[in-house]
């Protein structure tokens, strides 16, 4: 145990340190959605909660394309990084902006169309009123969200994330701020209610978009990456090479995110208490997942940057390493959801005992299905290091559609387990998903094929 820990001690270190401002980072952006929740669940209630948490999720559904597949950025950025390679790293760059522009215009787009719709999801009439205006709002912040994600990835797989942190955090503030402000109508401002909350999200996006772009320009940081010869080479080769590897990688995420959004669905259906207690668990249990996302961010530079530099040990080191690192975080959250359940419940809701109730019952079963959600992802993360996009979405695709949506019905409804059968159906799919892409993991690592040259290569599938 002692030589294994001396063993692993330099790379287990690396990535805690590049980990905890991605995982700050990753916990600002999830607690942006915690605290419209927070916010309208206070000061608005339970059906005002349900229609905007079922439009958060449905939002989320869509921009999780856009979100996966620009997270490859960072590992592209990470490999060039290992090469020392800095125009390649401009071209990265500015072939990132290009594809957030060109994925918050289509996802928003599509988002708008699912908003004005919002009839064809089955949920009662108040909570589609509300949600169908809260679902546009949310869809136009898109395009500043993703293209604040493209200029995270530079900062990312250049190691330097306490950049993505600082303007993170800082508008969690101004999220909370505006919440107040405009749920309520306090002093000059405008009293929206529930809209005011989605209003919030979008100007707060806003200003993260605007930052980091300003910091990145102006930092003395990142001056070496754009040289004037640069800015004269053309990226069309690498906005494709984004896409091809990125989409691929986006659907992954899709397919998880579709799974969490129809079982809200599948929840809704049976009273609006339901869904209103279901939102609550989902969203703790989707702020210890971005934690572990942060992990899996970190993993995913890692492998990448040894990928780059061919070395194989390396690649498997920084790969353990974030996986273990995931298991005992989410262990950790897992005690915490257990034996704390109640409190954490009454942090959003104390005006109605039927939800905190139904609430507090989820959260018992979200503190074990996150240990397989965290697993799941540093999987995905540090098979994305290795460029690996296309099997991981099959994996998924097969553990969340036909694994876990059916299981959530069959025992929902047929069974007659309600809510809490939605969530085994969930347990199952996640638990799944975990297992296979941890092996694929260690499959690739064991066929992984080193050339003499700068580049490393995978052997044929």
């Amino acid at each position: 145990m002692k030589q294994w820990y001396r063993i692993y001690k330099p790379e287990l270190a690396g990535t805690i340190r590049l980990a905890t401002p991605i995982v700050i980072a990753q916990l600002g952006v999830i607690l942006m959605g915690v605290t419209d929740n927070l916010f309208v669940g206070r000061l608005l209630g339970a059906v005002p909660l349900a229609g905007a948490g079922l439009s958060v999720s449905l939002t989320f559904l869509v921009s999780s394309i856009g979100v996966g597949g620009l997270s490859v950025i960072a590992a592209l950025v990470s490999q060039a990084r290992g090469r020392g390679d800095a125009a390649e790293i401009n071209r990265l760059f500015r072939a990132g902006l290009r594809v957030a522009l060109l994925l918050g215009l289509v996802l928003g787009a599509v988002g708008i169309g699912l908003g004005l719709s919002f009839e064809l999801f089955g949920q009662g009439p108040e909570v589609t009123r509300i949600g169908r205006l809260f679902m546009v709002i949310l869809s136009l912040s898109n395009l500043p969200l993703f293209l604040f994600i493209a200029a995270r990835q530079l900062c990312d797989g250049l190691a330097q994330p306490r950049v993505a942190m600082a303007i993170t955090l800082s508008a969690l503030l101004i999220n909370a701020l505006f919440n107040y402000l405009l749920i309520t109508g306090a002093g000059p401002f405008p009293e929206w209610g529930v809209y005011g909350s989605a209003v919030a999200t979008l100007l707060s996006r806003l200003y993260m978009a605007t930052a980091i772009l300003v910091y990145i320009l102006r930092s003395d940081r990142f001056r070496a990456y754009f040289q004037p010869e640069f800015i004269r080479t053309a990226v069309g080769d690498k906005v494709k090479k984004i896409l091809k590897l990125g989409l691929p990688g986006g659907f992954t995420f899709f397919f998880e995110a579709a799974t969490f959004s129809l079982s809200a669905m599948m929840i809704g259906w049976l009273g609006a208490d339901r869904l209103a207690a279901h939102q609550i668990a989902i969203n703790m249990a989707s702020t210890t997942y971005m934690m572990a996302t942060g992990i899996s961010a970190a993993g995913a530079i890692r492998v990448g940057n040894a990928f780059g530099r061919s070395n194989r040990e390396a690649v498997r080191k920084a790969g353990v390493a974030a996986l273990l690192l995931t298991t005992l975080f989410m262990t950790g959250w897992t005690i915490v959801f257990l034996t704390a359940n109640e409190w954490l419940v009454g942090l959003y809701i104390r005006d109605n005992a039927q939800v905190a109730a139904i609430a507090a019952s989820l959260v018992i079963m979200a503190g074990f299905f996150q240990l397989s959600d965290g697993v799941q992802v540093a999987g995905v993360g540090v098979l994305r290091g290795l460029s690996d996009v296309n099997v991981p979405t099959v994996i998924t695709l097969f553990a969340y559609w036909i694994v876990g949506l059916p299981m959530s019905y069959v025992l929902g409804f047929w069974l007659k387990l309600d809510a809490a059968g939605v969530w085994m159906g969930l347990l199952a799919g996640l638990t799944m998903a975990a297992f296979l892409l941890t092996a694929r993991f260690f499959r690739l690592v064991r066929r992984l094929k080193l050339e003499p040259g700068p580049s490393s290569v995978l052997s044929p599938q």
